[in-house]
């Protein structure tokens, strides 16, 4: 098994083809965006391959230190043009393939119009360990 992170981009990524943003969608659109959010967690969860998964705020600071004994700079709240998270997945499945296919589905979550959004979710592998020589030998 294999952990892949599955990020949703509000901006920063190519647009998706119902490319209408979140804060102009009906109540009645954020809930079924969301039910289906939760309907994919939850099948993944029975199927063993969830690990976690969180939505996040459109808001956030650019933080970076400056130095002993001076405070962290910052840089925010973002600005229109900047790359915004707006959540994202962690799964454990057995292969890459495996990864992009669930990524496909997760992309065809309901937006305006209760269309599918076709959004672009970026697919990350975790860094794993390399074995060191002694493993390798064996």
């Amino acid at each position: 098994m294999a952990k892949y992170l599955l990020l949703k981009h509000y901006r920063g990524a190519p647009a998706a083809v119902n490319d209408v943003p979140m804060d102009r969608w009906t109540q009645e659109e954020i809930s079924a965006h969301i039910r289906y959010m939760n309907d994919f967690a939850a099948r993944l969860e029975k199927s063993g391959e969830f690990v976690d998964g969180q939505a996040l705020a459109p808001d956030g600071l650019w933080v970076r230190y400056d130095g002993e004994g001076r405070p962290p700079v910052t840089d925010g709240p973002f600005a229109e043009t900047k790359d915004v998270i707006a959540g994202w997945m962690v799964i454990d499945v057995d292969s890459q393939e495996r990864a992009v296919e669930l990524a496909g589905e997760l992309s065809a979550a309901p937006g305006a119009g209760g269309r599918p959004i076709h959004e672009w979710l970026e697919v990350r592998p975790f860094l794993t360990a390399h074995p060191t020589v002694e493993e390798s030998c064996h």
